[in-house]
């Protein structure tokens, strides 16, 4: 007996020495897991470390924890009914949120409930395809061979262009301006195709879904009231947004640089954008929108799923950045679907950058619009310049997935989006520094090759007011503003977007301070219909500059297709320019002036204590005609010279 007892003591400790006093308890809840009760087939039989031969006297200590473990296990069975009363709960709430919110004020709780409405349609949508879906595709590939279905498209395509011809009739009565521009669409289109790589396999579906997409999105954004408004309500929601950045560059640099600084004021707007998209791109909200806005124009132009993610993308990120999208399937995409990748980058702004062109005081809402109207635009024009000859692999989108990023956790992801903005800063800061540096040193060497022959005033803008005059008038821009307008297209071409947009900017302070228009020969400001198009077709990537930027990143992303990518670089430069002068074509022939009429004689006829744009058109037709007291001429000619004030 004595023997037997330190030999049995023996058998018990071997469990927890060997694998930790932990594993004792872990089997006990594993077996209760599994409906096995501690007495029932453990014998010393069973293996090593077993509880002996006492079955239930050492697990009496034990018997406490059966409930906690059944709880476990019925939280188990149910966790989807515990995360489904959760989630009414919480729509519960804020269900009754919203409906207080409107009773209170509806017009202030506008915005909260158009969200809320569109948030619901998404979801209707996707229960729709979740259930119905299948079918809805069955029907449609029923009727997609029958000949019904080929007379109808020829018929609906007929009607478009019947209908489009009609509306410029129409509406071009009154603005024939708007004749210009699409006469320009129409050039651009011409020498685009001349340019094209393969004539005869050109898809006229993808060009004109293309065009037809954006010109509907135009025709939304533009002329109709809910889209203008929404847009103009996105615009200052934006802006908003951004002066938040002002609390962070504040107390770093001081309310002084950040007032007076070009650099403290503009390029901390960069640091804050990159990290609020790095953290959307974290909660896959991104992902959703990017592929909803690819599976529209895959739907409708017939592209490949890569490519059209890709150029999805470029609505909200830069040039190099888009591509990581698709990063595993660069290797094997064809020659035109790199094309599109490529025209995509340079048609395009990224999202951070946008946020920087908004604080200059550019318009808004023309920006928002000019990136979403140039993703379906660069595809079609893409695929008019390098049509698809080569058998490509994703036509469909299966196996075609969106990475969500390497960031850990929420905090993580906005770190990593702020630190990667620094070197966007550092970049666009020394191209500053560059550019504007070459761009005076080339100014004083013409001025002085000028000088040598009788010629005032050479400079770089000045040729290109001159080469690109022609171009500028395309767009639909009035003769007197072409000049101008040329610089800044010449600007962006040969230097960068960044400075363009700044000039812009300068042009339209002018505007709004109500300065003379002309001092000398020189124009100091251009109309608001000219500084929206010039808006629309300075936003792209498409300059020289960033043609090694390009072929950079997709290089270091797949080395071994070097060769193919400095192949179409050039080629896919030119589209991308061409992208951008076509959008602003589409806002030329949809622009139509805004704004309420301003009464110009209780206007001067009070006292002005300074000058604005409706003050100067005030006193332009006071000058005009002799309607106007001697009190309104008074007022004038305390701001303007003119003969009258003689």
């Amino acid at each position: 007996m004595e023997e037997d007892t330190p030999r049995r003591r023996e058998s018990i400790s071997l469990g927890p020495v060997t694998n930790g006093l932990e594993n004792m308890g872990t089997e006990l809840l594993e077996s209760l897991d599994e409906g096995r009760t501690p007495g029932s087939g453990w014998s010393p039989a069973e293996g090593k470390g077993s509880w002996g031969e006492a079955g239930p006297e050492p697990f009496s200590r034990w018997t406490s924890l059966q409930p906690a473990t059944k709880v476990r296990l019925f939280c188990r069975e149910h966790t989807q009914l515990f995360r489904w009363i959760l989630i009414g709960l919480l729509c519960t709430a804020y269900a009754a949120f919203l409906l207080i919110a409107c009773l209170l004020d509806f017009q202030r709780s506008l915005a909260l409930f158009v969200l809320t409405c569109v948030v619901l349609a998404f979801l209707a949508y996707s229960l729709l395809k979740r259930f119905l879906g299948p079918k809805l595709v069955r029907c449609v590939k029923s009727l997609g061979n029958s000949r019904l279905n080929l007379w109808f498209k020829r018929g609906l395509a007929l009607a478009a262009l019947l209908g489009l011809f009609l509306w410029l009739l129409l509406d071009t009565s009154r603005r024939p301006e708007q004749l210009v521009s699409f006469a320009g669409i129409c050039v651009f289109i011409i020498i685009l195709f001349a340019c094209s790589k393969h004539h005869s396999a050109v898809s006229w579906r993808a060009v004109s879904w293309g065009l037809g997409l954006q010109f509907a999105l135009g025709l939304f954004v533009i002329r109709t009231e809910p889209g203008f408004v929404s847009f103009q309500w996105l615009g200052n929601q934006i802006q908003i947004f951004l002066s938040y950045t002002e609390a962070g560059s504040s107390f770093v640099f001081g309310d002084a640089l950040i007032k007076e600084v070009f650099a403290f004021q503009v390029l901390p707007i960069i640091v804050f954008f990159s990290c609020v998209m790095s953290v959307l791109y974290y909660v896959g909200l991104m992902q959703w929108v990017i592929l909803k806005i690819a599976w529209l124009m895959q739907v409708t132009m017939g592209t490949t799923a890569t490519e059209t993610l890709s150029v999805a993308g470029n609505i909200f990120v830069s040039q190099t950045e888009a591509p990581l999208l698709i990063r595993p399937y660069l290797a094997d995409m064809t020659l035109s679907e790199v094309h599109v990748v490529m025209t995509g980058g340079f048609a395009t702004i990224a999202g951070s950058l946008l946020g920087a062109y908004i604080s200059f005081g550019i318009d808004a809402a023309s920006l928002i619009a000019a990136s979403v109207m140039a993703a379906p635009c660069a595809l079609a024009l893409s695929k008019l310049v390098y049509p698809e000859v080569e058998e490509s692999k994703f036509k469909s989108e299966e196996g075609v997935k969106l990475t969500y990023g390497d960031s850990q956790n929420l905090l993580d992801a906005a770190s990593s989006g702020a630190t990667l903005s620094v070197r966007v800063v550092a970049n666009i800061a020394a191209n500053l520094i560059a550019f504007l540096a070459v761009l005076a040193f080339i100014n004083a060497a013409l001025a002085w090759l000028g000088d040598l022959v009788d010629i005032q005033e050479l400079s770089f803008q000045l040729i290109c007011s001159y080469i690109l005059r022609p171009v500028a008038f395309l767009m639909g821009v009035a003769w007197e503003d072409c000049p101008v307008v040329a610089e800044l297209l010449g600007i962006k071409l040969f230097l960068n977007e960044f400075v363009a947009y700044q000039e812009l900017s300068k042009y339209k302070q002018r505007r709004l301070a109500g300065v003379e228009e002309w001092v000398g020969a020189r124009k100091q400001w251009i109309s608001i219909r000219a500084e929206i198009l010039t808006t629309f077709a300075l936003c792209g990537f498409a300059n020289f500059s960033s043609i090694g930027i390009m072929l950079g990143g997709l290089t270091s992303m797949v080395p071994q297709r070097k060769s193919d990518f400095s192949q179409i670089v050039l080629r896919a430069l030119f589209t991308g320019a061409c992208v951008s002068l076509v959008n602003a074509c589409v806002a030329g022939i949809l622009y139509m002036p805004r704004g309420a009429e301003v009464n110009c004689t209780s206007l001067l006829n009070t006292t002005l204590s300074s000058t604005s744009f409706e003050v100067y058109q005030c006193c332009r037709e006071a000058f005009q005609s002799l309607e106007f007291s001697t009190e309104a001429l008074d007022n004038c000619c305390r701001f303007y010279n003119h003969t009258m004030c003689a």
